[in-house]
């Protein structure tokens, strides 16, 4: 099996590739570093040729809803119009849990990405979301800081680690594809806002955070449940405290 995978050296890129040779298929990585640019489509056709399933982990490189737009809007057709032309059979994609329920912000342009997918004429699509990875909460400690704190919004979540979203992302890849949309979650769920005060103070970080409903994530504003998975999603092993631990 060829696998190619577009968004290779990224947080989940990198490890989905370790992951999908571990299962001893052979990786295509594409990336600017490669010398193929999915957004002009520069070395595309080469890097495909051959291939029977295309992966696609890229992200926008800003999370404001313009540049996200623009970038999957481009980005996104490019790919898929290369992939049929290499009459590839499956296509996979990573998106968020949640995203159905949004209609602003980064989530608005993953919702776009995902219709690309759908009317694709590849004869398997597979979207893959996750939940919001560890990693969010420190963004938002950063981007949320006012005078008064740190503003989150007191929402429920089960954040994942990007070592969990890799591996289902590669099962996802070299499996039966599976008709639709497979969503990943962590193993625990927890408030969004506690979480930021742990990370806080494990770091030794003295900002109070405070709990603020209007607090955007990611440029929407978030119901309590919007960020949770459906009943059936598959659950990561590693925990938020593990994670720490780790960092």
């Amino acid at each position: 099996m060829r696998v190619v995978v577009a968004g290779a050296t990224g947080r989940i890129g990198s490890r989905t590739v370790a992951r999908l040779r571990d299962h001893g298929v052979e990786v295509v990585p594409v990336s600017r570093g490669e010398g193929v640019d999915i957004t002009t489509g520069e070395g595309l056709a080469e890097a495909l040729q051959g291939a029977e399933v295309v992966v696609d982990l890229t992200d926008a490189p800003s999370r404001t809803e313009q540049a996200s737009l623009e970038f999957f809007g481009t980005a996104t057709a490019t790919l898929l119009q290369a992939a049929v032309a290499a009459g590839a059979e499956h296509h996979v994609v990573l998106s968020v849990v949640g995203v159905q329920r949004l209609t602003s912000g980064y989530f608005r342009a993953k919702q776009l990405q995902e219709d690309q997918v759908r009317r694709s004429p590849i004869p398997f699509s597979s979207i893959v979301r996750a939940t919001p990875f560890f990693e969010s909460v420190e963004v938002m400690a950063q981007v949320n800081t006012y005078a008064d704190g740190v503003h989150v919004a007191p929402v429920l979540m089960r954040p994942v680690s990007a070592d969990d979203v890799a591996s289902a992302v590669a099962h996802v890849a070299v499996g039966v594809p599976p008709f639709g949309i497979v969503e990943v979650a962590g193993p625990e769920e927890h408030r969004l806002d506690d979480l930021t005060a742990k990370l806080l103070a494990a770091r030794g970080d003295m900002r109070e955070v405070v709990a603020d409903a209007h607090a955007s994530f990611f440029g929407a504003e978030i119901g309590e449940r919007t960020l949770l998975p459906v009943t059936d999603a598959r659950l990561g092993h590693e925990t938020f405290a593990q994670w720490l631990a780790r960092r």
